[in-house]
Formats: C-alpha cells, structure tokens, sequence
C-alpha cells in the first residue's frame, strides 16, 4: 500500500541533467585518451632508448614508459569516477555536486595547463641540461616523426573539448535552477497532540455499545441493572 505522506519526487531541472551528460562526455574523452595512450606508448618507448641511448640517464625510457602506463591508470579511474559523479548528480545528492567541483576544478587546471605547455612548447627553444643529453626539442622532432600525423591535433583537439565540456558542467552545476534541486527538502516536523483533544473514534458495530467506560449501575444501558 503506498504511503500517502511520502514526499513526492522532485523533478530534476534541464541543467542538471545537461550537466551530467556533459560530464560523461568527458569521460568518453579519458577513455578515447587512454586508448591512443596504449596504442603509441610502445613508440614513445622506442624513440626515447635511441635518444637517451649511451647517455647518462639512458633509464629515462623505461621512466617514461612506467609513467605513461600509470596515467593511463589514473585516466580509466577518473573516467569512472566522473560517470559516477553525473549519476549522483541526477539523484540530487549536493555532496556528489561538491565532489564534482573539487574534482573537475583540478582536471580543469592540469588539462589546461597540459595544453598552455604543448601550445607554448612550439615557440620555446630547448636547451640540454648536460652534455651528452639531447635537448627536449630534439626529444619532440623525433617524437613527430615517430607518431602519426594526426596524433598531435586529434590530442590537442580532444583536450580542448574535454576542458570546455568540464567547465560548462561545473557552471551549470552552479545555476540557481541546480541549487533548488540539490536543496534538501524540508522534513514535516512533529507536533504532539494537544492536550484535551478529541481522539479518533472506532467505528461502532451494530448491537454492540460504542466503547468507552461502563455506565454506572442503576443508569440506562449498565448490563444486567434495570433503568432507574
């Protein structure tokens, strides 16, 4: 049997759930991000051995390599996390939305930090930091060389978009539409009953007396006692 005092279900506003596909679409970004991760990483690999090869710091390859696979680690955990943090949102739970924040602030300032270096690395000149060490110029013409050509745009592109999708989901997060939504709504308080008041009555049988004390004898109705 339903409850008749349970509290109705709040409709969810566009934003949020504009927001929250907003946030898997990044996630769909992470991913397509960790599978060109793993698909180039074994060339990254090379062309870092033949740089580094016969240098003092000829384990940088393998360096890169652990790294790489760490962040792509790192990359599938955030694109989970984030699906789970849209699901919350559409839910209305403000601590998901808080996490959100948090979370997405942090994305926000390493993808685009990420992307300021690559657009500032073209005009940058590289130096070696030791004589027998190829500079980081030299360490990205070899890596273009090696990598397709489409490698380089596609990454910038999808970091573009994985940026500006993150924002617009924190902003919509923020609109006045999503806080009344993530507001917890308020609980009926209880009120005693006050004192003197009339309780309900019990549906009274036919032939038999309402319920309540039994008149005293000698009254009308008192059982086995005539009327006086």
């Amino acid at each position: 049997m339903a409850d008749a005092s349970a509290t109705p279900a709040r409709a969810r506003p566009g934003v949020v759930t504009t927001s929250s596909w907003l946030l898997i679409l990044v996630a769909a970004v992470q991913v397509v991000n960790l599978i060109l991760t793993l698909t180039t990483i074994g060339t990254v690999r090379e062309v870092m051995r033949d740089a580094y090869r016969g240098t003092s710091v000829e384990q940088a390859a393998d360096f890169v390599w652990v790294f790489g696979l760490v962040a792509a680690v790192v990359t599938l955990l955030l694109a989970v996390a984030l699906v789970v943090l849209a699901m919350m949102n559409n839910r209305g739970r403000n601590g998901a939305r808080i996490t959100t924040w948090v979370l997405g602030g942090i994305l926000i300032c390493c993808s685009g930090g990420g992307l300021l270096n690559n657009a500032a690395g073209g005009m940058m000149k590289g130096g070696t930091t030791n004589g027998d060490v190829p500079s980081g110029q030299e360490i990205q013409r070899r890596l273009q060389d090696a990598l397709p050509g489409w490698y380089g745009p596609v990454t910038t592109l999808l970091g573009v978009l994985a940026v500006l999708a993150l924002l617009a989901a924190l902003i919509l997060l923020a609109l006045p539409a999503a806080n009344e939504f993530f507001r917890r709504p308020k609980q009926p308080a209880w009120e005693p009953p006050v004192p003197g008041a009339a309780w309900p009555a019990y549906p009274q049988a036919p032939g038999h007396p309402a319920p309540g004390y039994p008149p005293a004898p000698g009254q009308p109705g008192a059982p086995g006692h005539p009327p006086a």
